[in-house]
């Protein structure tokens, strides 16, 4: 028999939003892939979890694919968790699934933390309908994505650091106009976590007069 692999949301924040599911999986696994074994070796200590660890993160996840596909196919059970929240979601994780299920291997996500969805709930844009844009281009082809979603009615989602957060609050500006009402989450589910709203005008001021820190989501009102 095949093994099988799981994705395993790991907590963005607080280590107690980690479900009891997920850390019984990670201790009955044969192998958990980490992003950042030393990142997630924190993790694993703190709740006890022994199995073996191994590290597949964008440098290295098309090279070492076919290695953990075969031990897959030998009847080995992997786990595959991020840094922080849901695998594949602007991190590591969609090659390994997609090869998993060429090969026929079945594949389970857990239910789990995920920045997004915090941060739409809170933001007081409709939630109803959206579309999660992850990071922006940094250069190439960041003026055509802008350009194609200014006219998106659905609410825009998008993750940012916060060394580039006044440049992309300019773009957003430049293309969907200084009223589009938007909100800016960072540190969701941590000790410092804070939620900006207003328009997109109001939280660059914001942010220029108070630079933010930490993990950045940001929503965006689609075009009425």
């Amino acid at each position: 028999m095949t093994g099988k692999l799981y994705i395993v949301p790991t907590p963005i924040g607080n280590l107690e939003d980690i479900t009891y599911r997920a850390i019984k999986c990670l201790q009955e696994v044969d192998l958990i892939l980490a992003e950042d074994t030393r990142t997630s070796g924190h993790l694993l200590k703190h709740f006890e979890i022994q199995s073996p660890m191994r590290a597949n993160h964008m440098h290295n996840e098309h090279k070492l694919t076919v290695q953990f596909i075969e031990q897959l196919l030998n009847g080995q059970s992997i786990a595959l968790i991020s840094d922080a929240g849901t695998p594949a979601i602007s991190d590591p994780g969609y090659l390994l699934v997609r090869e998993a299920i060429k090969s026929g291997i079945e594949v389970t996500c857990l239910p789990g933390a995920t920045a997004l969805i915090p941060a739409l709930v809170v933001s007081g844009l409709p939630a109803h309908n959206f579309s999660f844009e992850g990071f922006l281009p940094p250069k190439k082809g960041r003026q055509t994505r802008l350009s194609r979603l200014a006219n998106e009615e659905r609410t825009l989602i998008f993750y940012e650091s916060p060394h580039r957060i006044l440049r992309t609050l300019k773009d957003l500006i430049e293309h969907f106009g200084a009223d589009r009402p938007a909100s800016l989450s960072r540190e969701i589910s941590k000790k410092f976590e804070e939620t900006r709203r207003g328009s997109l005008a109001e939280l660059l001021q914001s942010c220029e007069s108070k630079a933010p820190k930490g993990e950045l989501v940001l929503c965006v009102g689609g075009l009425n």
